[in-house]
C-alpha cells in the first residue's frame, strides 16, 4: 500500500480480513458477506480555525466599535445640553423659576 495516497484512492485493495469460518459457510451457503467499515472523522486544518478566529475578532472589533460611538453621542448629547442650559438662564412657568444651570461666578 502506498501512503503517499489517500484511503479512497485504494480501491483495489482486499477487504480487512474475514474469519475461515464464516468464509467457509458464506461460500457453502451463497450467503453474501457484509463488511462494515467506519470512515474516520474529517480533520479539521488550520484554515478552519483561522476562519472562526477571524470573524470572532471581526465581531468583537465590531462590538467596541459601537460602544465608542454610543459613548461619542451621549458625550456630544451631555455637552450640548449643558450649553443649552448655560445659555438660557433661569425658565420660569407661572413664577417658579427653575435654574438648569448655576452660574460659576458667585
Amino acid at each position: 500500500m502506498n501512503r503517499n495516497r489517500p484511503p479512497d484512492a485504494t480501491a483495489g485493495i482486499l477487504a480487512p480480513h474475514i474469519p475461515a469460518d464464516i468464509y467457509r459457510r458464506a461460500e457453502v451457503t451463497g450467503q453474501p458477506i457484509v463488511i462494515v467499515q467506519s470512515t474516520p472523522a474529517p480533520r479539521a486544518n488550520r484554515h478552519d480555525h483561522l476562519y472562526v478566529l477571524a470573524v470572532g475578532l471581526a465581531g468583537a472589533a465590531g462590538v467596541m466599535g459601537l460602544v465608542a460611538a454610543a459613548l461619542a453621542l451621549l458625550e456630544f448629547a451631555v455637552r450640548a445640553a449643558a450649553l443649552v442650559a448655560g445659555a438660557a438662564g433661569p425658565i420660569g412657568v407661572g413664577g417658579i423659576a427653575l435654574r438648569l444651570a448655576r452660574p460659576h461666578t458667585k
